[in-house]
């Protein structure tokens, strides 16, 4: 009879260990990932009647955020991720080049002063799965130094 709880006490700490190691796993790669934080970036900026786009450096949010991705999927709840998104921004405005009469050449965009994970807000934020690349142009580009 001593033998039976030999084997259960055996199968539970060699369960205990493979739970540690998935936990410092978990941790130990949670802590090479890049944070949630301000970086700069190279983005464009083009408007509809304008021939050329503007590419310049600006400050954006991005980096990783822990997510939960639950076992069971019930199509009566919603399942909310965090985002690397903006905290708190600055607006600045750049004036696109050879813009036409009658079209505002003008446009406004934010600047990351802090960024936060939280649920992404498609006012300010590209929440697409998978985007284009920040600095891509449908028309010419013509490259300009903001800081």
């Amino acid at each position: 009879m001593g033998t039976p709880v030999k084997i259960l006490v055996v199968r539970n700490n060699t369960l205990l260990l493979l739970f540690s190691v998935v936990v410092l796993l978990a941790v130990a790669q949670s802590s090479f990932l890049p944070p949630c934080e301000p970086v700069n970036e190279t983005v464009a900026v083009e408007k509809e009647g304008c021939p050329k786009c503007l590419v310049f450096q600006t400050t954006i949010c991005s980096g990783h955020c822990l997510t939960k991705e639950p076992v069971y999927k019930s199509p009566f709840s919603t399942v909310y991720q965090h985002v690397c998104t903006y905290r708190d921004v600055r607006y600045e405005t750049v004036r696109l080049p050879d813009c036409p009469p009658g079209v505002d050449p003008h446009i406004t965009y934010p600047v990351a002063l802090s960024c936060d994970c939280s649920l992404c807000t498609m006012d300010t934020s590209d929440c697409t799965i998978e985007s284009l690349q920040p600095d891509f142009c449908m028309t010419q580009r013509e490259d300009f130094l903001v800081y």
